[in-house]
């Protein structure tokens, strides 16, 4: 007769008793082990069950969460893992390794920002669109717009990969700056800041989504929020007037959609 002990393990995360013979907890998602453990041959029934049944509906009685615990009184929500987890973020390197080198071009040769720069009207120079985002005349701004892209595209790209982490950086960008020179009839939207808030935007929707719910979610929004505030008011200081706040939210707001659409879509093919 299996021993009691043998039919569950305590998840270490929410401490609710789950099956031996699963790789995740289903009440938090928090990952018990990396492959599921070869289930016993069993040759005949075992004593007061019918069979490889019994010993399943066994296993399945004693999955059940802690009391007190996050998973109960509140929706569950699984954590889904992706074929992007554990890859390098080659592409979140290579746009803070732009905007970084761009910066630096910039200091030896002042004439090339104006030619990236989008101060008054495009005119004919549509590339501005695409170049303003790693143009930095400040590096204190360059230094916090760099440091947002590189943690929430790296954090995006883990979940998403790297083509998607490029789509949102430039459309962010290129419709926050769209919305400036709509806005402005001499708009300055340069830097990083709209691109950055896109790609916290698009990471933290499904977080957000979650709080709404009432569910379990594993990132820290109020960290988030505080570096979504600082880089919306970058535009209001002084020394950082290259930065654009209509730009920053149209930016944000860019992302929010693409990760709200992006987490509907996983949950469908789940």
């Amino acid at each position: 007769m299996t021993s009691g002990a043998d039919l569950f393990v305590v998840c270490k995360q929410c401490g609710s008793e789950v099956s031996p013979y699963i790789t995740e907890c289903p009440y938090c998602g928090n990952r018990l082990r990396r492959r599921a453990p070869k289930l016993p041959r069993v040759n005949g029934p075992i004593s007061g069950s019918k069979g490889r049944g019994g010993r399943v509906s066994a296993f399945l009685r004693h999955s059940r969460p802690a009391a007190g615990s996050a998973a109960v009184g509140m929706g569950r929500r699984v954590a889904r893992t992706s074929r992007w987890e554990g890859s390098r973020p080659y592409m979140t390197g290579l746009l803070v390794a732009i905007g970084a080198l761009a910066w630096i071009v910039f200091h030896a040769e002042p004439s090339i920002y104006l030619h990236m720069a989008i101060i008054g009207p495009l005119g004919g120079d549509w590339w501005k669109l695409f170049t303003s985002e790693f143009a930095y005349a400040y590096g204190v701004y360059a230094l916090m717009a760099l440091v947002a892209i590189g943690l929430f595209g790296w954090l995006l790209e883990q979940r998403h990969g790297p083509w998607l982490v490029a789509a949102v950086f430039f459309g962010g960008g290129v419709t926050g700056a769209l919305a400036a020179c709509a806005a402005y009839s001499v708009p300055v939207a340069n830097g990083g800041n709209a691109a950055a808030l896109a790609l916290l935007a698009a990471w933290a929707a499904p977080d957000l989504r979650a709080m709404r719910a009432g569910a379990y979610y594993e990132g820290d929004l109020l960290g988030t929020a505080a570096i979504a505030a600082l880089l919306l008011a970058f535009p209001f200081a002084r020394i950082f007037s290259e930065a654009s706040w209509i730009a920053g939210v149209v930016g944000a707001a860019f992302g929010l959609i693409v990760g709200l659409g992006l987490d509907r879509t996983s949950e469908g093919h789940a």
